[in-house]
């Protein structure tokens, strides 16, 4: 197998309801485990979907493999506690796609540090982060909708390159 051609673009209106249907893939949604309360609910994703293309602070990007829409990668939170996302279409698991979405995002969001939350059992999600210099740092419990219980998370930081202060590289635009 080849490996794919990943880029970034723009969040598109015609790839909302990929994104839906991602998100309401049942084994995709316990893998995740920290989801809305009810992945189905289109009209809570619409809404959800229309606050974060209005928020300026919000990086959010469709992924693409090979030109199609795999899923989708965003930076989001307040300044000192910016935390990155990731969704990438079970169908194209397994094949180094997330990993390279976000290495994509993260030279476009050049700021640091970042962190990012996975459920400790999501070793996809792991793997992905520490391919991407990510380290755990810490961990927490937390109830998961996706999984009705409460569930074990890992909580990891991408620290800013050694030599750099936090401030160094943040991007002024958005």
């Amino acid at each position: 197998m080849s490996v794919a051609e990943v880029t970034l673009r723009e969040v598109r209106g015609s790839d909302l309801p990929l994104f839906y249907a991602y998100m309401c893939d049942p084994e995709s949604v316990r893998t995740a485990a920290f989801t809305s309360e009810d992945p189905t609910d289109r009209a809570a994703f619409d809404a959800h979907w229309r606050r974060l293309l209005a928020d300026r602070t919000i990086v959010i990007r469709t992924v693409l493999a090979d030109g199609a829409v795999v899923g989708n990668a965003g930076v989001y939170g307040p300044e000192g506690d910016r935390q990155v996302t990731y969704w990438i279409d079970r169908a194209h698991w397994g094949r180094g796609l997330a990993t390279a979405a976000l290495r994509a995002l993260l030279d476009a969001v050049p700021e640091r540090p970042l962190h990012a939350r996975a459920a400790a059992d999501n070793t996809g999600s792991r793997r992905v982060l520490e391919k991407c210099g990510f380290t755990v740092t810490g961990e927490d419990r937390g109830f998961a909708h996706a999984r009705g219980e409460l569930t074990d998370e890992l909580l990891f930081t991408l620290a800013p390159p050694a030599g750099r202060t936090p401030d160094e590289g943040r991007s002024t635009t958005r």
